[in-house]
């Protein structure tokens, strides 16, 4: 296939092609897949469009001017007050499955498409929304100065610029209308305040999860469903509050998605409630591996006591045997034990230490370990090392070598040199001087 020749098409949202900005990223994070788009002549087409605005803001609005609108452009929408900038992620059917999804009964919601929107729409729009971080800062203080127990995590302004969103979040009711005056004289624009979770702050917020990739309510996940602790038992995971919860401080909604598979697997499962009664003892449900569909079991309650583990298959088998009142002679099949074999611990017999560092002497430029003795040894240190050397000769009794006679027949010519005038007599014998009187020996 020749690569080089073909033409990709540059998509913004969840459309067929390549996406400059990614399907998932926060700008594109409520498309729904448009699977009726090859449709042409479809007769319950409507007027109908999906706009999508910052973050997880959408809404409906009619199309009354019949403009020709595709997935990705960006229009020019009603608003209270003013008109809004949005870009057109759905159209057609769809979207009135998505106006029912979104529970809007009231015709008065869902308003008009003005126009496609031109350089000077786009102008303002990106003026307003390059006030966004700062106004956040700025209301947040307001808000610690007032004394409100309550946190703005985003704040959003209107295309034109005369209408600004605050989204806040607090565990309480807060009076919050000497806040809307302060913020509206210090702005000048019209306020509104809204409420989100913690699960929509963190979507908005972002960052990165316990698994190592981007959080699932920043990138695609905007249907929060409740989440409860039943989904951690029937997966088996233990009820720790610090590993199960997520960011956002809430149980993780990743926990909802496999509980579905681990609910049709348990139903394979024995009962925990029945034991298996054999000819030699009683075993009991030790533990189970849902996805492997093994059990194992033990012949005390409480205790690891003599475990065997078997498939699924095996203990009803048994269960049912025991129904009928037959024993069979033990819990795993006589052929499955000489053809399967136990898996080995690779690391039963490993030691732990081999992970330490060995301590080897420090080197010199001569190339000699730094403190090396006849032993071998390299002190650590080496003055409490002299040390106790010196203290284990001085407690060491005097040893004399015996001398030859000929030294102990000069021991009496010794001068103030002492000693070194001795060893070099020893070495180069010198006649005696006539000069030179013997010392007495005290």
């Amino acid at each position: 296939m020749d690569y080089k020749n073909m033409k990709f098409k540059v998509a913004t949202g969840c459309d067929h092609g390549l996406c400059c900005g990614g399907c998932c990223k926060s700008d594109h994070q409520l498309n729904t897949f448009d699977w009726l788009a090859d449709v042409v002549n479809d007769p319950d087409k409507t007027d109908l469009v999906e706009v999508q605005f910052k973050n997880t803001r959408k809404g409906y609005y009619h199309n009354v001017n019949n403009l020709q609108l595709t997935k990705g452009d960006t229009v020019a929408v009603e608003a209270s007050p003013g008109h809004d900038i949005g870009v057109v992620t759905l159209t057609g059917r769809l979207v009135a499955l998505q106006i029912k999804k979104a529970n809007l009964k009231s015709a008065d919601d869902i308003k008009r498409v003005y126009r496609l929107a031109k350089p000077v729409d786009l102008d303002k729009y990106q003026e307003a929304k390059s006030r966004e971080n700062d106004t956040m800062i700025q209301s947040r203080q307001i808000a610690k100065d007032l004394g409100l127990k309550m946190k703005i995590g985003d704040v959003e302004y209107q295309g034109d610029g005369n209408k600004a969103i605050f989204y806040y979040i607090a565990d309480e009711r807060v009076d919050f209308r000497q806040l809307i005056k302060v913020l509206a004289d210090t702005f000048h624009v019209r306020i509104e305040m809204k409420q989100i979770g913690a699960r929509q702050e963190a979507g908005r917020i972002g960052g990165t999860g316990p698994c190592g990739r981007e959080l699932c309510c920043a990138t695609w996940n905007k249907n929060f469903v409740s989440v409860n602790t039943n989904a951690a038992r029937f997966q088996d995971i233990s009820l720790n509050p610090q590993k199960l919860a997520g960011m956002c401080g809430k149980l993780k909604c990743c926990l909802n998605y496999e509980v579905d598979n681990y609910v049709e697997a348990a139903k394979r499962m024995p009962s925990k409630e029945v034991s298996l009664h054999t000819g030699d003892a009683e075993y009991f449900i030790f533990k189970t591996d849902i996805l492997a569909g093994t059990v194992t079991y033990s012949t005390d309650k409480n205790l690891a006591v003599n475990l065997e583990t078997i498939t699924a298959e095996r203990a009803r088998a048994i269960i049912e045997m025991n129904r009928r009142g037959e024993k069979p002679d033990s819990l795993v099949e006589e052929h499955h034990k000489q053809h399967v074999d136990k898996p080995v611990d690779l690391l039963a017999n490993a030691d732990l230490s081999r992970f330490d560092k060995s301590k080897r002497p420090k080197r010199q430029s001569n190339g000699k370990p730094k403190g090396d003795k006849r032993d071998g040894s390299a002190p650590q240190n080496g003055a409490p090392q002299r040390k106790e050397q010196q203290r284990q000769r001085d407690q060491q009794p005097e040893r004399r070598r015996p001398r030859p006679q000929q030294a102990r027949s000069q021991e009496g010519k010794q001068d103030n040199n002492g000693n070194r005038h001795r060893r070099d007599n020893q070495r180069r014998p010198t006649p005696p001087t006539a000069n030179a009187q013997p010392q007495k020996q005290e």
